[in-house]
């Protein structure tokens, strides 16, 4: 059973919600103190944090910075709005996904199991393998993204994502495709996650000194490029 922690000030929806989880394949823990979240993250470890925006005195973006300082636990937001600001800026601080309140909770079931799918993805041995292109070593076994003797900073879904992009060095890779791998849906017409996705790897890699690797066909996809 996966191991969730929901992250929300609102009392009856997190007890309503860690029913629904428990009774769907997860062991789900509730937080309704951010700081307290912040604390249980530290000291256990979990699949799946399910992390509120509205929240007094902590909102949901300053707890996932926090949280970011210290683990690539994959992270959902759960907007009130639904705002483009909310999601872009939750996706560009770390967030793996998002979802606007009020939301369907099989919809998030849905989101929950693409992430954890991809958990298991990894432990496969069939799918383990070491790539190693201008400068940048993926160690899959290890889920290590290295510059020289550099780890990145990345996040599970930025992790598979380049991870992708590099096994397929060369070709392209239709967003639909990266969507429905990464994500785990289907591409939606202004849905801008996998985009905030690959500019959130083209920046930190750029920290390292690597530039202009993912070239952007626009209308199509991406292509990790073979020579630079």
């Amino acid at each position: 059973m996966y191991h969730v922690l929901i992250i929300d000030d609102d009392i009856a929806l997190t007890q309503m919600l860690a029913e629904y989880l428990q009774q769907n394949g997860f062991t789900a823990d509730v937080e309704n103190s951010p700081v307290s979240a912040i604390a249980k993250v530290r000291e256990q470890s979990f699949d799946v944090v399910l992390l509120d925006v509205m929240m007094p005195k902590l909102d949901g973006f300053e707890t996932l910075k926090q949280i970011r300082t210290f683990s690539v636990v994959p992270v959902i937001m759960l907007t009130a709005k639904g705002e483009d600001y909310d999601r872009i800026l939750g996706l560009e601080l770390g967030a793996d996904d998002y979802l606007a309140k009020p939301f369907n909770h099989r919809e998030l079931l849905a989101r929950m199991k693409a992430l954890t799918r991809r958990l298991d993805d990894l432990s496969s041995f069939n799918q383990v393998q070491n790539l190693d292109f201008h400068g940048i070593k993926i160690e899959e076994a290890s889920q290590r993204a290295m510059v020289g003797a550099h780890e990145l900073d990345l996040t599970n879904t930025e992790f598979q994502l380049l991870t992708l992009l590099m096994r397929h060095v060369g070709h392209l890779l239709s967003k639909e495709k990266l969507s429905e791998d990464i994500l785990g849906r289907r591409l939606s017409a202004f849905d801008r996650s996998l985009d905030m996705h690959v500019s959130n790897v083209r920046k930190k890699l750029s920290q390292q000194g690597i530039e202009n690797v993912i070239k952007t066909m626009r209308g199509s996809g991406y292509i990790f490029k073979s020579k630079v």
